[in-house]
């Protein structure tokens, strides 16, 4: 065996995979420890799948419930009952395995990816999984984290392991300072349409560089959630002492002597100087422009100043995907993206829902009345006390918006939160795919800004030109 003081330099990638190796098959595939697993309404098969064997949830108090895909959130809307099952059956399965959960009315119930974090559940150095594909928001905390599907689920909770295949390392590296207006969102989408959806397929990115240095813990958690977008298993950003200070006082966090010992060992995990990638990207944060979607993938977007573009002659695959897109949404060649009218507009999901997202929201929201109508959702019962003691539902009910509880919403429509066939929606949510926020909807994804400024002008805009005089 390697010794320590011999062992050749490793990425974070590495160390933490290192530290959850238990046994490697001779296919390659290893068999990894898992600290969290955070399951959610969709999870109900996996907890089948143990009874059907006769299993019990191996360890109970690593598994974390999380209703967020199927909670209502509007005052009134209907639920349908197989949605109210699934949120019954999730609070049901947790309590008869001893499970903790975050269910409907609970005062941290909220998106897996942001009720997690601010709980202090996502710690630097764990492995942590859950049946959701942005579950690399928590690498944005020094975790490696990412989703599973519905058989994982199962195995998981019976075992608390999992099998994996390494994935190759990754490194983008992204310098300069961004300019007002401009911010984690813009550089996910950013990165995305300059190397392509597929830029990073099969491998785990660590984003570096002084811009992601610069990026609070909230920014950096719509970076890694993002990640997933590109094609990679995960993303993650070292733990610095931005990261120690996020985590201090959070209620699952060590406490005293333990976090001081922990927070040391956190702080190593950083990659190696020597250390080596299988691939790197550079990009330039002072290029990075308020980025929106105009196709039906993230890697159609483009700065807000650019037009729709002309379908690519050079690479027929490609080409024909951009006119499909564009059939689509209900675009042409060449139309100015200030041009794209919205009819309605969505603030939330687990990419933007935090305090830092509504804030930014608000702030050109302030006293001005939206064109556009919409809906504001919270990605927690914290985020949303917190907006509410700052006075950020004011603002979005004074704009016209409409103020509502944590979930997932209108980013997927499963709790009936629909964008309606044919419109046309200014969304700060992941996914732009066709009919994923409702069968037939269009859907425009960019920075919280960018949406509330969608909303005040009733079309695609550069939030910068709301901006003189306010803090983004």
């Amino acid at each position: 065996m390697t010794s320590a003081t011999t062992r050749s330099p490793r990425t974070i990638i590495d160390k933490i995979w290192d530290a959850h190796a238990i046994a490697t098959r001779a296919d390659g595939d290893t068999l990894l420890w898992v600290d969290r697993h955070f399951v959610h309404e969709g999870s109900h098969h996996g907890f089948g799948k143990a009874r059907q064997k006769g299993a019990s949830v191996a360890r109970p108090d690593l598994t974390f419930g999380m209703a967020d895909h199927y909670v209502p959130t509007r005052s009134g809307a209907s639920v349908d009952a197989d949605a109210r099952r699934m949120i019954r059956q999730l609070q049901e399965n947790c309590a008869a395995a001893g499970v903790t959960c975050f269910g409907e009315g609970h005062p941290r119930q909220g998106i897996a990816h942001v009720a997690a974090p601010e709980s202090g559940l996502t710690l630097p150095g764990l492995l942590i999984v859950c049946g959701d594909s942005h579950t690399s928001t928590h690498g944005a905390l020094g975790s490696y984290a990412f989703g599973i599907g519905a058989s994982e689920v199962g195995h998981v909770l019976m075992t608390q392991t999992i099998w994996q295949s390494k994935p190759k390392r990754m490194r983008i590296r992204i310098d300069g300072p961004l300019a007002p207006g401009v911010g984690a969102k813009d550089m996910a989408l950013a990165i995305i349409a300059q190397l392509g959806a597929g830029h990073a397929q099969g491998s785990a990115i660590e984003y570096t560089g002084s811009t992601v240095e610069a990026l609070s813990v909230e920014g950096r958690l719509t970076l890694c959630n993002m990640a997933i977008e590109s094609g990679s298993r995960l993303g993650l950003v070292a733990p610095d002492e931005k990261t120690i200070a996020y985590l201090r006082g959070r209620a699952y966090a060590p406490r005293g002597d333990d976090f001081e010992r922990a927070a040391a060992h956190w702080l190593s995990l950083r990659s190696d100087e020597d250390a080596v990638f299988d691939a790197e990207r550079v990009i330039c944060g002072a290029d990075i422009a308020p980025i929106v979607s105009w196709g039906t993938t993230p890697e159609q977007a483009a700065p807000i100043t650019a037009r729709v573009p002309e379908p690519d002659a050079n690479d027929p695959v490609r080409g024909q995907a951009q006119r499909d897109a564009m059939a689509y949404m209900g675009l042409t060649p060449g139309m100015k993206l200030t041009d794209i009218p919205v009819d309605r507009v969505f603030i939330g999901s687990c990419t933007n829902s935090r305090i830092e997202d509504l804030r930014a929201a608000a702030a050109v929201l302030d006293g001005r009345t939206a064109r556009a109508p919409g809906l504001v959702s919270p990605g927690s019962r914290l985020v949303k006390q917190q907006a509410e003691q700052e006075g950020l539902d004011r603002i979005f009910i004074a704009a016209g918006l409409e103020w509502a509880d944590p979930g997932c919403s209108m980013c997927v429509g499963m709790n009936g939160d629909v964008v309606a066939p044919g419109e046309r929606c200014a969304s700060t949510t992941n996914r732009n795919f066709k009919g994923r926020q409702g069968k037939g909807s269009r859907t425009h994804i960019m920075s919280p800004a960018m949406v509330a400024a969608a909303a005040v002008t009733g079309h695609l805009c550069d939030v910068r030109d709301l901006l003189e005089g306010r803090a983004p």
